[in-house]
């Protein structure tokens, strides 16, 4: 890995933790913010994972820690709810590096897929819909909603992927570190136990 994209990923990082961006919009930005070119390589994602690992442990390991933890409670509790679709945690909050920014990311394996959302609809939740590219490349709707944190006394995004429980398969073999992409709601128990 040379200097230019470790300054990359650095960057990317930063924002990712001070402004809660995803990733790849942190890397282009962290682009302009350097004053590089548009065509210059980007790190991948496991190295601004790493560099974020490494600016939380210096500028918010005192907060980040209690925010992790208000992030998983609150997962749980809508995992609890949408137990019938077979939640499984993803994203930040999963993998350990969440901080308040952080939305929270749920994959939804449903024998029907409308159900999801007729379950919100009978819980009187409002959301809203979008388009995204789901586990194997595929379009998948995402029901996105707000859900109030009280540790952290303010609303977070909860994002619903809705996949056919024919997308299960597949749906947890590792990545390239040997983790777990995304866990059961057992799982997620079991960090908050430790």
């Amino acid at each position: 890995m040379n200097d230019l994209a470790l300054e990359i990923a650095a960057t990317a990082a930063r924002l990712v933790v001070e402004e809660g961006l995803a990733f790849g919009p942190a890397k282009h930005r962290a682009l302009k913010e350097l004053g590089l070119p548009g065509r210059t390589a980007l790190p991948t994602n496991d190295v601004v994972e790493s560099e974020v690992r490494d600016y939380i442990a210096l500028f918010c390991a005192d907060t980040q820690p209690g925010e992790l933890q208000a992030l998983r409670e609150l997962a749980s509790v809508w995992m609890q709810r949408l137990a019938e679709f077979r939640p499984h945690l993803g994203g930040a909050v999963w993998q350990g590096w969440a901080t308040r920014l952080c939305d929270i990311d749920l994959a939804l394996f449903c024998d029907d897929p409308k159900s999801a959302e007729i379950a919100l609809i009978n819980r009187n939740e409002r959301y809203e819909v979008q388009t995204v590219r789901g586990l194997h490349g595929d379009d998948v709707d995402v029901l996105s909603l707000h859900s109030f944190c009280a540790p952290l006394n303010e609303d977070v995004g909860v994002h619903l992927r809705i996949y056919d429980l024919d997308d299960f398969r597949g749906a947890l073999l590792p990545d390239m570190q040997g983790r777990s992409p995304r866990g059961d709601l057992t799982a997620l128990e079991r960090l908050l136990a430790a």
